[in-house]
């Protein structure tokens, strides 16, 4: 399937990429990967985990900073993947074309878990 591919310090460039989870992972860097829905039919894939394992930062998305690779891919509107249009690389290489220069120092870089808990009510 076409997707387009965004690395730190670099243009987004179309790339071929199969359909499965061995390929989905190897794209983000291996391990965990998080899905955006962008709107328009597209999700940006990422790996969730790209901030703890000190992967380069990368974009801004909102008000947050993925680090490591992502690709966008479109969506068939079933929570499957599929290639992404013309129109939608054209928006997506527009959108990511000028690769971020980071500080170091954006509060965004660090690493945040939330906790959750559940207390039973009596």
């Amino acid at each position: 399937m076409r997707i387009l591919k965004v690395e730190p310090g670099a243009a987004p460039y179309e790339k071929e990429l199969q359909n499965d989870l061995h390929s989905v992972q190897a794209e983000v860097g291996g391990g965990l990967f998080q899905l955006v829905y962008l709107g328009n039919g597209v999700m940006l894939c990422y790996n969730e985990e790209g901030k703890l394992n000190g992967m380069r930062p990368n974009r801004w998305l909102e008000d947050d900073i993925i680090c490591g690779p992502f690709f966008l891919v479109g969506d068939d509107g079933k929570g499957e993947f599929i290639s992404l249009t013309d129109e939608q690389v054209a928006e997506y290489q527009e959108r990511f074309s000028e690769p971020v220069q980071f500080t170091g120092g954006e509060m965004q870089l660090k690493p945040q878990m939330e906790f959750f808990s559940m207390q039973e009510e009596m």
